[in-house]
């Protein structure tokens, strides 16, 4: 029998999918590439540092048809620049928007 010692309150799944976002009040569109989601929080990959506490609106749009793109309203908690020079932002979910 497999193991799980996960100390968060949901499972994070790693993932690869584009994402896209805008700050709150603003019709900016910005795109990043998704790398993790729980039902709690999310992180993506983006080209900009993104200051925490900023709000967000983030549409990560799966690769495959059969799951359907999800629009979530965030709040940074964390931005970590990477090697590369883009960074690593990650946020907590605070609502996720119906249709």
């Amino acid at each position: 029998m497999l193991e799980y010692d996960e100390k968060r309150n949901y499972i994070r799944m790693e993932i690869d999918c584009d994402i896209t976002y805008r700050f709150a009040g603003s019709d900016e569109l910005h795109h990043g590439r998704c790398s993790s989601i729980s039902g709690a929080g999310v992180s993506f990959i983006a080209s900009q540092v993104v200051d925490p506490g900023r709000a967000m609106e983030i549409n990560v749009v799966p690769k495959n048809t059969l799951t359907p793109a999800m629009t979530a309203f965030i709040e940074v908690i964390r931005s970590t620049q990477q090697e590369d020079g883009s960074y690593e932002i990650a946020g907590t979910i605070k609502s996720i928007k119906g249709d």
